[in-house]
C-alpha cells in the first residue's frame, strides 16, 4: 500500500486501493474517449492550444442581410453548394455543420435538403434565405487556403472562441500532462482494484479533445488522494479532484464545466465512484463572453485551489446519519 499524504503536500509514489462500490459513476467523457478519432485527440494542452488558437486566427466575423447571400452549385464540383457573400470575392464552402445551421436559421429541412441535388437544394435555400424574416446572419469564416463558413447564426450570438476555454484550463494545469498537479487521469487496474495515476499519455489513454465543431478537456488532480474516513475493512476512503470542461465556437453545443470528487477512471475514461458532482453551462447568448470572464473561469481557479475540507464535512455528517 502507497503511503498517503495530505492534498496539500507530495504527491504519492504509486498506485493506490479505491473502492468504487461507492458513489455513483459516469460516462459523459467515455462518451468523448469511444467517439474521437485520432486526429481530435491531444497529447497536451499546449498542442491543443496551438490548434485552436491558429483557426480563431485565421477566422473573421461578421453580420450580414441574410438577401445579400448568393447560393451557387458549381460546375466545377456540382455535388458542393458554395455562398457569394458581400465584401468577398471568392466562393465560400459551407461546412456540413455551417450548413445545417443556415438551413435552420430559414426554416429549412437540412436533411432532406442534403439529400436533393445540389442545383435543387441550393434553390431552396435561397429561396429560404431571400424570405428569412431574421434579416441578418452572423457569420464565422476561415480562410486556410479557401475561404470556408464554419458557421451562420443569428446576429445575437455570443461566442467564446474553443481558445479562450483552453487558457484558462492552462492557467492551472499548464501543459495538462504534469506541470501542475492536474493532469490527464491514470488508469484503473480491474484485477488489484488499485488505481494507478501514472500512465503515459498516448492517443489512447489522452483526455484533451478538440474537432473542428468543439473542445473537450478532463482533468485530474489524482496523484494527491484524499482520504475521507475509513473502508469496512480499515482501508482509507480515498478520493481525488476532478473536472471536465467543454465548449463549440461554431454553435455546435454551450459551454460547459463540471466539477467533482472521484475515486477512480478506467481505461475506457468511466469515472466511477463519483460524489459533489456540480455542473454549470452557458449558452451562447449576448452576455456569454462576460459570463465566462466573470463567473466560469475564475469558478474553475477556486474548484483548483479549494481545500477539500467541505467535501469532507459533508462525506462525515452523511455517514453519521447512516
Amino acid at each position: 500500500m502507497t503511503n498517503l499524504v495530505p492534498a496539500a503536500d507530495r504527491p504519492v509514489g504509486g498506485a493506490y486501493r479505491v473502492d468504487i462500490s461507492r458513489g455513483r459513476n459516469i460516462g459523459r467523457v467515455s462518451s468523448e474517449w469511444f467517439s474521437r478519432p485520432d486526429d481530435e485527440r491531444f497529447l497536451s494542452l499546449t498542442d491543443l492550444y496551438d490548434v485552436v488558437r491558429a483557426r480563431a486566427d485565421r477566422a473573421t466575423t461578421r453580420v450580414v442581410d441574410s438577401k445579400a447571400i448568393r447560393v451557387e452549385a458549381r460546375s466545377d464540383s456540382p455535388e458542393r453548394l458554395s455562398l457569394m457573400v458581400p465584401d468577398e470575392e471568392r466562393p465560400v464552402a459551407p461546412t456540413n455543420w455551417a450548413f445545417g445551421q443556415l438551413c435552420s436559421l430559414v426554416g429549412a429541412p437540412a436533411s432532406y435538403l442534403r439529400e436533393l441535388p445540389a442545383a435543387l437544394a441550393g434553390i431552396n435555400l435561397q429561396h429560404g434565405l431571400v424570405a428569412h424574416r431574421g434579416e441578418q446572419v452572423k457569420l464565422l469564416q476561415t480562410d486556410d487556403g479557401r475561404t470556408e463558413l464554419r458557421a451562420a447564426t443569428g446576429p445575437e450570438y455570443g461566442r467564446i472562441w474553443d481558445y479562450e476555454l483552453v487558457e484558462a484550463v492552462m492557467k492551472i494545469a499548464g501543459d495538462g500532462i504534469g506541470q501542475t498537479r492536474w493532469k490527464v487521469p491514470g488508469v484503473l487496474d480491474w484485477s488489484s482494484m488499485h488505481y494507478n495515476p501514472y500512465v503515459d499519455v498516448t492517443r489512447d489513454t489522452t483526455t484533451l479533445y478538440a474537432s473542428d465543431r468543439d473542445v473537450f478537456i478532463f482533468l485530474v488532480d489524482d496523484t494527491h488522494p484524499i482520504e475521507a474516513g475509513k473502508l469496512p475493512n480499515g482501508d482509507p476512503d480515498l478520493y481525488f479532484r476532478g473536472f471536465y470542461c467543454w465548449n463549440s465556437e461554431v454553435g455546435a453545443k454551450t459551454l460547459g464545466m463540471a466539477t467533482f470528487y472521484l475515486r477512480a477512471v478506467c481505461m475506457n475514461r468511466t469515472l466511477w465512484g463519483v460524489e459533489n458532482f456540480e455542473e454549470v453551462k452557458i449558452r451562447h447568448s449576448k452576455f456569454a463572453a462576460n459570463r465566462f470572464a466573470h463567473e466560469a473561469a475564475p469558478a474553475l481557479e477556486h474548484f483548483a485551489d479549494s481545500s477539500p475540507m467541505p467535501f469532507l464535512s459533508g462525506i462525515k455528517t452523511a455517514r453519521e446519519r447512516i
